[in-house]
């Protein structure tokens, strides 16, 4: 029951937000037109439910070919290959607003765990491979809110980025995970909501664990 009637509101949410969000999309949209690289929307292949490959929508933040600079499908504060449209962008938030559509059509949720590049996807170990994507991937999630700093984390770490990533940032990630499927539920997922929301406002607040106490013990260290 809880599975079709998340779905109910994902369908009619996320057409009411388009909708009421329009006066902020069209303006972004006109902006990235003319300028940067002249892109508005970056479709990428990501993992979904069941580990199957889809196309996320995101407004255009990096250079078309970042990719394939630097280091890869990782990013770090203050990254180059981040425009200056896009830095703005990626600060608020609005470069995820694209993924309305996916939410329209089933690729993913309001609330899950975010869905990663193929690259990302397999540093997981293979039991977390098989347990991450078991439930919709959303467009925010326990473990957006949790690494909201994942980049000044990688930024900061004396270890190789992509090392840090690998060993640091993903375990706890893939728990994270783990966790909200164990407990996931209307009240859950109102929760992550509201403190994806309240992040924005005040990014250094340690709601997030007076919310969930129960959440897995971080350590990055």
């Amino acid at each position: 029951m809880y599975k079709h009637i998340k779905r109910f509101f994902d369908i009619i949410f996320s057409l009411l937000a388009i909708i009421l969000l329009s006066p902020i999309l069209i303006p972004v949209i006109i902006l990235l037109l003319l300028t940067g690289e002249h892109e508005v929307f970056y479709r990428q292949d990501r993992v979904g439910y069941k580990n199957k490959i889809f196309k996320i929508w995101k407004f255009a933040t990096m250079l078309k070919n970042s990719p394939n600079m630097g280091d890869g499908d990782i990013t770090k504060r203050g990254d180059p290959r981040i425009t200056r449209v896009g830095k703005l962008l990626r600060q608020s938030k609005i470069n995820e607003l694209p993924q309305l559509i996916n939410i329209l059509t089933g690729d993913m949720s309001f609330v899950g765990p975010r869905p990663l590049m193929k690259v990302g996807f397999d540093r997981y170990t293979d039991d977390l491979k098989s347990k991450v994507y078991n439930v919709i991937p959303g467009l925010t999630g326990i473990g957006s809110i949790v690494f909201r700093d994942e980049e000044l984390i990688i930024t900061q770490s004396k270890l190789p980025p992509q090392e840090t990533y690998r060993t640091i940032i993903l375990p706890y990630k893939g728990a994270l995970e783990v966790w909200y499927q164990q407990r996931r539920n209307f009240y859950t997922d109102f929760m992550i909501l509201f403190l994806t929301a309240w992040y924005i406002v005040f990014p250094n607040s340690n709601l997030v664990h007076k919310v969930f106490p129960s959440l897995p013990k971080r350590n990055i260290d």
